[in-house]
């Protein structure tokens, strides 16, 4: 199926993003590429109508002014600059800018508007199919929102062919790993296999607090348990994984610094078996979420919170404990209670308990305690790359400091964050 593209050379611009999001409103497709992009790879796109070389504040790399490559300059399409090599910037009056991005996709480019979420569908299910052919994939199912997409998605595409590992890693939400398994072992197409991990991951993770390097050894356990199930499985020569664009920007790209790494993207080991397919790594959370709508998925399950790759371990900021990662994990399980109690489950984009390796002096049976503090995250976003925070009730915050205080053994205090992104992150590691 053709597909006309639109692509943005990355020059260092820092709305990349939201340039490539403005552009599928128009129903045009668009992608991001570095600079450097070569001429092999430009010939593995294709149906290329237009280029838009954006250019910013980092163009400067390693103390060299960097250029698009020879090879996208010889493309025989149109190009729009902009703010390169004194260009203006598109315009901020949204009327101005409407104009002059409909005259280019359209008049300039002769763009067809056919980039609709079916469409996008398809052409992936005819890409899965092509590249996988008869041989069989597994994919690393954390039973968020876009590793269920992903699962609904190749299991469309392949069938059978398809095997889902779920590990749990002791990192998961309470009660998740035993609802992945009852509805991902009975009500999708493909092979489940249930791998209980915790005391693995646990143990590696021991008196590590920094951050990296607690996302890259979950990052790479994970890889390591997936080639250790394979080893027992036939034929297998794929992993997929949900991979989505936020979590590449995140991960930084030539021209802008790493904000976090995920455990999807570059923390792959070099000794892995597997041909890797990333299915929607082109696609914004809300049009994952729109995927999973188109094929089928129960609403409860693409409505669900968004939960991080490393799990509950990048809200157990510090070297990780046991009592500790409890406390995140009931805290967390109360939080999503008296947010379904108030009307809130479906209102906020994501919401969570944070536990710090922090004591504070507090008061308990009369006597004097030292415990850990729990911060209530609860934002909104539309595609995690900017978040507002949801302004809760001083009633419904009074209720949750009552029965998190008196509920979770070693909390003493609870805090609201109220910081957006930025200058904050959503997760705080």
């Amino acid at each position: 199926m053709q597909v006309d593209k639109i692509l943005i050379i990355d020059l260092g611009g820092t709305r990349n993003a939201e340039i490539a999001r403005e552009l599928r409103r128009y129903l045009v497709y668009s992608e991001v590429h570095p600079h450097d992009i070569t001429a092999a790879e430009l010939a593995e796109i294709k149906d290329i109508r237009g280029v838009i070389i954006n250019s910013g504040p980092n163009r400067e790399v390693d103390g060299v002014l960097i250029e698009p490559s020879p090879a996208v300059m010889a493309l025989n399409v149109p190009f729009l600059h902009t703010g390169y090599d004194g260009h203006p910037n598109l315009p901020v009056d949204a009327k101005e800018r409407t104009k002059l991005l409909h005259e280019f996709i359209f008049d300039t480019c002769k763009a067809t508007p056919n980039w609709t979420i079916d469409n996008f569908l398809e052409w992936k299910k005819a890409e899965i199919k092509e590249e996988v052919g008869d041989k069989k994939v597994l994919l690393a199912l954390s039973g968020g929102v876009d590793s269920t997409v992903l699962a609904a998605l190749l299991g469309q595409a392949i069938g059978d062919q398809l095997t889902m590992i779920h590990v749990n890693t002791g990192l998961m939400r309470k009660n998740e790993s035993e609802q992945i398994r009852d509805v991902f072992g009975t009500k999708f197409p493909g092979q489940l296999i249930y791998v209980d991990a915790s005391e693995r991951f646990l143990k590696k993770l021991e008196g590590v607090a920094e951050p990296e390097a607690k996302r890259k050894i979950i990052g790479n356990e994970f890889i390591y348990v997936f080639e250790e199930e394979s080893g027992r499985l036939k034929d297998i020569e794929f992993l997929a994984q949900g991979t989505i664009y936020p979590d590449i920007i995140e991960s930084g790209t030539k021209t802008t610094k790493m904000i976090k790494s995920h455990h999807n993207v570059g923390a792959l080991p070099e000794e892995m078996q597997f041909n890797l397919i990333e299915p929607l790594k082109t696609l914004f959370k809300d049009e994952v979420r729109s995927c999973g709508h188109a094929l089928g998925v129960p609403p409860d399950l693409i409505n669900r919170q968004p939960f991080p790759g490393p799990g509950l371990a990048v809200r157990c900021i510090g070297a990780i404990t046991r009592d500790r990662l409890e406390a995140v994990r009931e805290s967390d399980a109360i939080l999503r209670e008296e947010f379904a109690r108030a009307g809130l489950s479906n209102k906020v984009w994501q919401y969570f308990t944070v536990v710090p390796d922090v004591r504070s002096t507090g008061m308990r049976n009369k006597e004097r305690s030292y415990e850990w503090p729990c911060i209530i995250r609860a934002v909104n976003s539309i595609d995690a790359m900017t978040a507002s925070v949801e302004p809760l009730s001083y009633e419904l915050l009074a209720r949750l400091t009552e029965r998190i205080t008196s509920e979770v053994e070693g909390i003493n205090r609870v805090l609201y964050d109220v910081t957006p992104k930025p200058p904050g992150t959503i997760e705080w590691e």
